[in-house]
């Protein structure tokens, strides 16, 4: 390697090391910006005036989300051909999310799978492999639904990360291209296997990988929708739906156990210059307590019934 080289190489892994920490500080320099400007008597007044029959509604949308994407761990049960039961395979995935959603992938999405998934008889390596297709169906999912929604009404980015919407509008075309191309390769590719290393990953069928895209999205534009019907129709879904992309995404990048205030932060930046920020940060609030904190005071009951019944004998279970 030249000495130009050597340098590229090391600037490229500076800059990999970098940029996730300097992305994590300006996501969280907009959350403390955010709270010293809320007048939260005014968000307080916003919460009580949102009417019982949409909450209610989007009560029944957050079970079906939760229940779509614990569908993501099928994929997986048929790929690996693992032999837990469907009702448990959903069970399982279902507390797993909630735990995901709430102290973050590490706990939810890796630690409690593998525990909850060992404990009904599943290896590792097959639990590993169950997580790794639920990552590609949630991710396949948000590539074309983000896509879409840059195509379609890109959004409006608040101060320093403003883009052109054509700049916008070619990044959400790549990503519906490269979430088209994961679907194409999987339904024309010979090689049902991808190697790396000593692992091995089963790859789905062209079918199957629709199915992915399809429940992946679907899961995603749930979300939204929730938020959207608690807005009460005054802002426009593709709006809505972008701005918890975003959130999402910045939740991701600040490592923020449940996004707390990140996912806040990035609705009141992206939304309000169309309603009033209390009214903003009301619904989100409401969208939290709906699709974070209720599953979550059901998941604990749940997930420690789990342990006290793998705890008991084999007899006594049976």
């Amino acid at each position: 390697m030249s000495a130009t080289g050597g340098l590229a190489h090391q600037a490229w892994r500076w800059f990999r090391r970098v940029a996730p920490w300097a992305l994590a500080v300006l996501v969280l320099t907009l959350v403390a910006q955010q709270a010293r400007t809320v007048d939260w008597s005014a968000v307080r007044t916003a919460l009580q005036e949102l009417s019982m029959a949409r909450l209610v509604l989007a009560v029944a949308m957050a079970v079906v989300g939760h229940g779509v994407y614990a569908g993501f761990d099928l994929v997986g049960r048929h790929l690996t051909g693992h032999g837990l039961s469907v009702p448990r395979t959903l069970g399982t995935a279902a507390i797993s999310y909630v735990f995901n959603l709430n102290f973050g992938a590490l706990v939810g999405g890796f630690a409690m799978r593998l525990r909850l998934y060992t404990r009904r008889g599943l290896k590792a390596s097959v639990v590993a492999k169950v997580i790794a297709h639920s990552m590609v169906t949630n991710w396949l999912g948000y590539l074309w639904v983000a896509g879409a929604v840059l195509l379609w009404s890109p959004p409006q980015l608040p101060g320093d990360w403003a883009l052109s919407d054509a700049v916008l509008r070619g990044l959400g075309a790549a990503m519906v291209v490269l979430a088209g191309v994961y679907v194409a390769l999987c339904g024309v590719s010979r090689e049902r296997t991808l190697r790396w290393r000593d692992h091995e990953l089963p790859l789905p069928g062209g079918r199957l990988a629709l199915a992915q895209a399809a429940t992946g999205g679907s899961s995603w534009m749930l979300m939204g929708g929730i938020v959207w019907l608690l807005f009460e129709g005054r802002i426009d879904y593709p709006v809505v739906l972008g701005a918890l992309l975003m959130a999402a995404v910045a939740g991701v990048i600040t490592h923020v156990p449940a996004g707390l205030g990140v996912l806040e932060a990035v609705f009141v930046a992206a939304l309000s210059g169309q309603l009033a920020s209390a009214e903003v940060l009301a619904v989100v609030l409401a969208y939290r307590a709906i699709y974070y904190l209720l599953p979550l005071a059901i998941a604990l009951p749940a997930y420690a019934w789990t342990e006290a019944v793998a705890r008991q004998p084999a007899g006594a279970r049976a």
